[in-house]
């Protein structure tokens, strides 16, 4: 019996590093209010991580291109993972084809699987609440200030099912994260149109219904 099996490990299932999975990089660029130009290229922040993808805030900094064309090593690709390396730690995002070649700021760490394929899997291990506790429990410093490494993340233990069913799971899971976006913006949506029509109402440009 494997020590996988024998710590209660699904058979079949295993179980290693993180560090073992993907290649982590942590050092985005730091960017100088003066430095923001509204034609750069997108530096994602980690507010701009919600529901496991990137969605940007309303004033999302952007770098000079010419200041970008040597930042290579920082530039995204789609299939990457975002995770926040300070705050809350742990927050995760997907890196879409719509968000490549945009940099990330020196609060996240990013996370290329070697496999693509498990992609979508590892991001919703790493969102999991136990995740977040996992690395909660190891950040350093002081209440607000909290940040992990490139090694913490690299240390994380990963519980790997048979690659198809990684595939099936984390495409489930996607799937639930893409209605919880849709709902959003639902929301989102209809409190923009009710805060029109209230101003409408009641400056008397649109009358009431009897």
């Amino acid at each position: 019996m494997n020590a996988d099996r024998h710590q209660g490990v699904p058979e079949g299932w295993r179980t290693a590093p993180l560090g073992d999975l993907c290649d982590i990089q942590a050092g985005g660029p730091a960017l100088r209010r003066s430095e923001d130009v509204p034609d750069g290229v997108p530096l994602v922040r980690p507010a701009d991580l919600r529901h496991r993808r990137i969605s940007p805030e309303p004033g999302m900094p952007r770098v000079p291109l010419e200041r970008a064309r040597d930042l290579s090593r920082h530039r995204l690709v789609a299939d990457d993972m975002l995770v926040s390396r300070t705050g809350t730690v742990g927050r995760v995002a997907l890196v879409t084809a719509d968000e490549q070649e945009w940099l990330y700021n020196s609060h996240l760490l990013r996370v290329r699987p070697h496999d693509p394929a498990q992609t979508l899997y590892l991001v919703a291990y790493v969102a999991r609440r136990a995740t977040g506790d996992w690395l909660e429990s190891r950040a350093v410093g002081t209440t607000g200030m909290r940040s992990i490494t490139v090694r913490t993340l690299s240390d994380l233990p990963v519980l790997l099912p048979p690659v198809e069913q990684q595939r099936d799971i984390g495409a489930a899971l996607a799937s639930v994260d893409e209605k919880i976006r849709a709902h959003e913006d639902i929301v989102r949506t209809t409190g923009a149109l009710r805060d029109a029509l209230s101003d409408l109402l009641m400056s008397g440009r649109l009358p009431p219904r009897p």
